[in-house]
């Protein structure tokens, strides 16, 4: 995995260019937090059919699996590092409001209120509606469509290791139940985009938390920079339907924002940090 020296300091200049967006638009992006507190509330336009050369596990619950176009593209490349699109299937991606209020209701009654709530979101608050949630197994024998194998083989070791280099995170872990309000689930990796992936490996941070940390990084006052080449920081959603979203203007830079499903955004520049304090 990689790693890098993570740093916080005041920024060195402010950024000269503007997108407008909606304050609605909180709800949109690669970085949205969901779960029983901050439901899905837009809806993802840019979901694709797998690639032909993924794998899919042969299941009635989803006979058609799609993500979201980046995701898909990413996921797509990984499995390719991993040498693993022999090895590894998908078992679901996106879900629309009405399949995860059915998989959740099938669940209860097959499995009870306290399994389902463990292993299952409730409809709205699951991040498969996103698109950018991906549940995936070892090939070989039935699949288990809720809690398909994925822990404890060599390649899903090789999986997890190389995830955060394309963007993924297993997002819900052993000893973040508490936060996340969800069971440990080895399977289920979710798309948040280099290089928020590799900070919150290396730091041991899952997204709720992460979503609290960049609040620590307020634009123009202290930004989070990642290695050489990354720079973060959060902008606070104001009163109002419309609002200006600072980013670097012409060619300062590459840069992409996303909303949090919660306050505010987080925009992502491609810079060159120097100096700074560690973080860690």
């Amino acid at each position: 995995m990689i790693k890098n020296r993570l740093e916080t300091r005041k920024p060195d200049q402010l950024h000269d260019g503007y997108v407008r967006l909606k304050r609605s638009d909180i709800h949109k992006g690669k970085l949205l937090l969901v779960n029983r507190s901050h439901p899905v509330r837009s809806e993802t336009n840019s979901i694709v059919s797998l690639p032909a050369d993924i794998l899919r596990a042969d299941h009635s619950e989803e006979p058609f699996i799609s993500l979201e176009l980046e995701c898909s593209s990413q996921l797509s490349r990984l499995l390719g590092a991993c040498m693993a699109k022999e090895q590894i299937t998908v078992v679901s991606g996106y879900r629309s409001a009405e399949m995860q209020q059915r998989i959740y209701e099938e669940s209860v009654a097959e499995h009870g209120e306290a399994f389902t709530n463990s292993y299952v979101a409730v409809p709205g608050a699951s991040e498969h509606q996103t698109g950018l949630a991906v549940d995936v197994g070892v090939r070989g024998g039935k699949t288990d469509y809720i809690r398909p194998s994925f822990a404890g083989s060599a390649i899903s070791d090789v999986f997890r290791e190389l995830a955060p280099e394309y963007g993924f995170i297993q997002r819900y872990q052993e000893g973040k139940e508490a936060v996340t309000g969800i069971a440990c689930e080895p399977w289920h990796y979710r798309y948040v985009g280099f290089p928020h992936s590799a900070v919150m490996v290396q730091y041991g941070l899952c997204l709720e938390e992460y979503i609290a940390f960049l609040k620590r990084f307020p634009y123009g006052v202290q930004h989070l920079y990642f290695g050489d080449n990354y720079e973060i920081y959060y902008v606070k959603a104001e009163a109002g339907e419309r609002l200006e979203l600072p980013i670097p203007h012409g060619d300062s830079g590459n840069s992409e924002w996303s909303g949090n499903n919660e306050d505010g955004f987080i925009v992502t520049v491609c810079a060159r940090g120097k100096g700074g304090d560690d973080v860690g």
